[in-house]
């Protein structure tokens, strides 16, 4: 019988492929790292052709591991935003993918902004910003002419992988959105907005439901991957509309917080809600938005204390980060007033600002390695309260959050996080985008009968309360938190000037 459920997400770092029981139960898993280019100062780029490859390690190790659990019913996928791959009319990729983080495009970003900042938020439900396809397109149009030239065919990311096993080209609605080339009124690519940067329309994929099978396994993806030839195929969608699906959050007032490479907070609502400050999507739920608040440092810059601070030649790179949970639960609440920004890549939510640079301020000879990792967690969790004070200002609202992301194993950075935003926390099972896209192929392969029946797979393992006392401390240092950074915005500019020779 064939009931087993396969996902495949590709990460900022890594690509994780997860098999699944349809009660939820987690058979196997597998990942393989992602390197990604830093060609210049802000860049950052991966060649698609990596993340082809760790599809075929992981999906043969996590079927491996599978063994005699059962056949595959449905394999679907998901991917970061916004992240674009780029093919020539004989099908060779022309250039490496630009990243969701990527802040390459902040003029191109600013002349869209000063043009046509307003229509485009009408069209497209979000604000232009370095993250996003539109402004990034044309940067490669103004900088890469030749290769813009070339582009016959423009996939997102995850739908180039799924490509790789069905040989077909189509996108859904989340992630065209995610593009800020589509229309979010109609459904369909904006004439308009492509018009923008001179983008042909022709160039952009067909736009399907998320749930929807739109091929199966070629006999060559079969011999590749070990899924067997035939397998049906679903489309599948963003990480983030994954994860917080797979997380739960499929009814208003349930908040889902993510500790991932980038941080986000995300909430459904029953329309979009556009505004400079926030982000809309479609969601994976029939007949809703989420609208997210994001801070682009999370887990990325947990990972960069780590190897700039504590790792150190012959290191367990995972012990070491339990070495520095360890060190920061005995530092007190407050960080004895040493705080931390995250801005190491800029920030989105709520300053949108690529320039912003990250700091630790109020450092003293009190202060030792367990001070540096406690204020860093705070600090990103302050950044979190920031991105829920946005939220809030669109009348979106919540007092119980799913925590997902890799930042989610620590107990102590989860107390933190429930204590910063005052908020209870409930902490799944299972917590990811590969664990969502299965759910999510299983909605379309009839596994499910709808979204809401996949949803019942879902269990939560703990929940945390906020303290009334630390949430008031931290209350009192967000407020601090905040005057740091409008403070130090116009000296980040002066940096970024500073270092570009101007």
């Amino acid at each position: 019988m064939a009931d087993l459920l396969v996902g495949i997400d590709l990460g900022a770092g890594s690509l994780k492929t997860s098999v699944i029981r349809a009660d939820g139960t987690l058979v196997a898993e597998a990942a393989a790292a992602i390197a990604t280019s830093a060609p210049h100062p802000g860049w950052s780029e991966q060649d698609p052709r990596d993340w082809w490859r760790a599809v075929c390690e992981t999906v043969p190790r996590a079927l491996a591991a599978a063994a005699g659990a059962g056949t595959v019913a449905g394999i679907s996928f998901s991917a970061g935003a916004h992240t674009q791959v780029l093919e020539d009319a004989d099908g060779h990729i022309i250039r490496p993918a630009i990243l969701w983080n990527d802040q390459r495009s902040g003029a191109e970003t600013r002349e869209l902004r000063e043009q046509a900042d307003a229509r485009i938020l009408e069209i497209g439900a979000n604000r232009a910003n370095p993250t996003w396809t539109l402004p990034q397109m044309l940067w490669l149009r103004r900088h890469e002419p030749e290769a813009f030239a070339r582009v016959r065919r423009l996939y997102v990311a995850k739908d180039w992988l799924r490509a790789q096993l069905t040989g077909t080209w189509e996108t859904d609605l989340i992630d065209a959105v995610g593009t800020l080339m589509a229309d979010t009124r109609t459904g369909s690519w904006s004439e308009e907005l492509c018009a923008m940067i001179g983008w042909p329309l022709d160039t952009l994929p067909p736009i399907v439901a998320s749930k929807a099978v739109v091929g199966r396994v070629t006999a060559a993806a079969a011999r590749a991957t070990g899924v067997a030839e035939g397998t049906p195929v679903v489309c599948g969608t963003s990480d983030t509309a994954v994860e917080t699906y797979g997380a739960g959050m499929t009814s208003e007032g349930l908040g889902v917080i993510k500790l991932a490479t980038a941080a986000t907070v995300s909430v459904l609502s029953r329309h979009p809600r556009p505004d400079f400050k926030v982000i809309n999507y479609p969601h994976v739920m029939p007949d809703h938005w989420y609208v997210i608040a994001a801070t682009n440092s999370c887990a990325s810059a947990h990972k960069w204390l780590r190897d700039t601070f504590f790792l150190h030649a012959g290191d367990d790179s995972g012990g070491v980060f339990t070495r520095m949970d360890a060190l920061a639960g005995n530092v007190a609440p407050g960080s004895e007033g040493l705080f931390f920004h995250p801005y190491l890549n800029g920030e989105r939510s709520p300053h949108w600002d690529p320039l912003l640079r990250a700091d630790y301020v109020g450092i003293g000879f009190n202060h030792g390695p367990g001070h540096f990792v406690r204020a860093l967690y705070e600090g990103i969790s302050y950044s979190l309260r920031d991105c829920l004070i946005a939220l809030r200002g669109q009348g979106l609202d919540f007092t119980t959050a799913r925590l997902t992301g890799g930042g989610a194993r620590s107990p102590l950075w989860r107390q933190i996080v429930a204590d910063v935003l005052n908020v209870e926390v409930e902490v799944p099972a299972v917590a990811d985008a590969s664990f969502g896209a299965a759910l999510l192929a299983g909605v379309g392969v009839g596994v499910y009968a709808d979204e809401h029946d996949a949803a019942r797979a879902i269990k939560v393992v703990s929940r945390l309360v906020p303290d009334p006392e630390r949430a008031a401390l931290y209350a009192r240092g967000h407020v601090i938190y905040g005057d740091i950074q409008a403070a130090l915005a116009p000296l980040n500019h002066r940096i970024h000037d500073f270092v570009s020779g101007r």
